[in-house]
């Protein structure tokens, strides 16, 4: 067994981890190689620290990790089936390394006992915070008409960042100012290697305004689909277009092979849309 710093060059490996511990284990369910991807290129992601991140391998595989989720202060520590020993040692290392000035929390699934039992006997407690994985079956075809006036297109944050960013800058409630927009969020291409333009949907007024935007993702060698982000910009909303949007891109997701989706939520929406509980993961924190 050895340990390393993550390196760029490593990108791989993680999200190849990831897959074959959510393909293990799907209580690791809300730490997915998706939401890894994800966050790598969200515009908030310290990436000056991924150094940080801790592997431990058994020769070239990828056993164990402990990365921080965004910021530092919070952290994902996962070991593959057959290296649970090695779960305490992945612990006191996120502890030293990804700890801020409140300390370090770290989630884990409400039926997860030995590692809830690792992380008391780390001196990790519990706190109020919880997070809700969410599931959906796709062995049938969704109704995914949008609404009379409105189009479907692929959007793809390489190649059309500035409608990307803008329809994300409205949708999750930061205003309709675009020079404000322009002023303070960089435009940026987003290339994200697993990122499947097919199911990086749009939807458009005849303007041409983008109104709604989803995305899902999804890797052959899995059998399920993720579902991050989605949103509705705030004057088109209650039109069923985020609706409509997920339903496409999860019959899209069906015919690549995907079995069922996962969101992390717990809202009224997508249970309307057909979702159910699947997971609820606590935190434990360590001051």
């Amino acid at each position: 067994m050895t340990f390393k710093n993550y390196a760029k060059t490593d990108y791989q490996a993680v999200c190849d981890f990831l897959t074959e511990l959510s393909r293990a284990d799907t209580s690791r369910i809300n730490w997915n190689w998706a939401r890894f991807e994800w966050m790598y290129e969200h515009p908030e992601f310290d990436k000056a620290a991924v150094s940080s991140f801790g592997l431990w391998l058994d020769g070239e595989r990828i056993v164990g990790t402990a990365i921080y989720d965004m910021y530092f202060g919070e952290a994902f520590c996962g070991v593959l089936p057959g290296y649970e020993a090695l779960y305490p040692e992945v612990l006191e290392y996120a502890y030293r390394e990804l700890r801020d000035d409140s300390g370090l929390a770290v989630s884990v699934s409400e039926d997860s006992a030995e590692e809830i039992s690792a992380l008391k006997n780390a001196g990790f407690e519990r706190i109020d915070q919880t997070e809700t994985v969410m599931r959906i079956f796709i062995d049938r075809a969704f109704d995914s008409a949008l609404p009379d006036g409105f189009g479907l297109y692929e959007l793809d944050p390489a190649k059309e960042p500035y409608g990307f960013q803008w329809i994300l800058w409205r949708g999750f409630d930061h205003g309709e100012d675009r020079a404000q927009f322009e002023r303070e969020d960089k435009i940026v291409p987003q290339s994200r290697p697993h990122l499947d333009p097919r199911l990086s949907l749009a939807a458009a007024d005849k303007s041409g305004e983008t109104a709604a935007y989803c995305c899902l993702w999804y890797r052959a060698d899995t059998d399920y689909a993720y579902v991050e982000p989605v949103c509705t910009a705030p004057s088109y909303r209650g039109k069923g277009l985020a609706k409509a949007l997920i339903y496409e891109a999860l019959n899209r997701a069906a015919a690549l092979g995907a079995k069922k989706a996962y969101v992390i939520s717990d809202t009224e929406f997508y249970k309307k849309l057909g979702f159910e509980t699947f997971k609820r993961f606590l935190f434990y924190q360590k001051k």
